[in-house]
């Protein structure tokens, strides 16, 4: 055969293969509906592990790299959960008719919330800067009044402090949250609703607004001093398979220092020494490495994101400069431990690493 005839049976191998994940899809779709019935979790990891061990031994009698066919069925598997997790929080779907206002619903963040209230059947209003007034949405969130089942503040930290501040004086009877990456800017303003005697809890979405599957992901829930609303807020998610992590304010802070403040400016300052390296990024790329494509990976996805947001990370927490000063205070030790020739220090700054490595699991 010529190639434009082995394309042609390449291409007919391709449609059988689109088909082959149509019917699986449809098959995905009716054991959903069956664990729903019987009450069954969504995720079943030991069916998981059974059907990625069958793929790779499938692979290997048929002559296939086993990772090529565990990767594909991988993908195929955490599709058919998103699938599953989404007709979940359809099905059981919480909103019956409820009421949710999310002011800054245009945003990122905040259409995600959006849509997913929608789904579960609530009636959803929008209250952003950069949308036009009409039935659903308006330009300014007072405009939109207090009187709703749920109002999540989903806007920039600075704003939702002072917005959290101005719900406390309209005392609105549903439950209030926000979703802010930090709780530092925002203390005052949920001790205003909670001194109100407002049902106010506070969340950080562990993940991005692209995120279709909840699986694996964490959502935390702050105690903002209000027990009940924060346990309605965590029913909000129960059709879901988010993991639910509760922990104090100061807490939280601390922590996401280190999670968010220390990891996005150890990107930055990767991207940063390249950019003012000298070098040619072309040239760079000719010489990757495992470990260089994987760090520019995340470096380019952090170099993409809201630099607002990331400044507002770093600058408003109050534990922020503690890791900031420990970042470099480390890279100035491995600077004088390499620059000194002291082989043994470097082997021990690693060994250290590998030790609190393996306690992470």
């Amino acid at each position: 055969m010529n190639l434009d005839q082995l394309r042609s049976e390449l291409s007919a191998v391709d449609r059988k293969l689109v088909e082959l994940i149509a019917e699986r899809q449809r098959l995905v779709g009716d054991i959903g509906r069956s664990k729903q019935s019987s009450g069954a979790g969504t995720r079943d990891y030991a069916r998981e592990k059974d059907v990625l061990n069958m793929g790779r031994a499938q692979a290997e009698q048929l002559g296939i790299e086993p990772d090529l066919a565990e990767n594909i069925l991988r993908q195929l598997i955490r599709s058919s959960l998103a699938s599953q997790e989404r007709d979940r929080v359809v099905s059981e779907g919480r909103g019956d008719g409820q009421s949710v206002l999310v002011i800054g619903g245009a945003g990122n963040m905040g259409r995600w919330f959006v849509d997913f209230f929608t789904s579960q059947g609530f009636a959803t209003t929008i209250a952003d800067r950069s949308v036009q007034d009409d039935a659903v949405s308006f330009n300014n969130w007072t405009d939109a009044g207090v009187d709703y089942d749920v109002i999540v503040v989903a806007t920039p930290l600075a704003v939702s402090g002072r917005i959290l501040a101005q719900l406390a004086v309209l005392k609105p009877a549903g439950l209030v949250f926000d979703i802010g990456s930090l709780k530092s800017p925002l203390l005052d303003g949920l001790a205003e609703l909670r001194n109100a005697g407002c049902r106010v809890a506070s969340l950080h979405p562990m993940f991005g607004p692209n995120t279709r599957l909840l699986s694996g992901r964490h959502l935390i829930f702050v105690d903002a001093g209000c027990a009940e609303a924060t346990a309605a807020a965590k029913e909000l998610f129960a059709a879901t398979m988010v993991e639910q992590i509760e922990m104090s304010l100061d807490d939280h802070d601390r922590l996401i220092a280190y999670v968010l403040g220390l990891s996005h400016a150890l990107n930055i300052a990767f991207f940063t020494a390249l950019a003012e390296s000298g070098e040619a990024a072309p040239k760079l790329a000719k010489m990757s490495s495992t470990t260089f494509d994987a760090q520019l990976l995340v470096a380019a996805a952090v170099a993409q994101d809201n630099p607002h947001l990331y400044f507002e990370i770093q600058k408003l927490n109050k534990f922020g400069m503690g890791p900031l000063d420990a970042m470099c205070e480390a890279a100035s030790r491995i600077r004088d431990v390499v620059a000194s020739g002291n082989e043994a220090a470097f082997v021990e700054l690693m060994r250290k690493g590998q030790e609190y490595m393996a306690m992470r699991g």
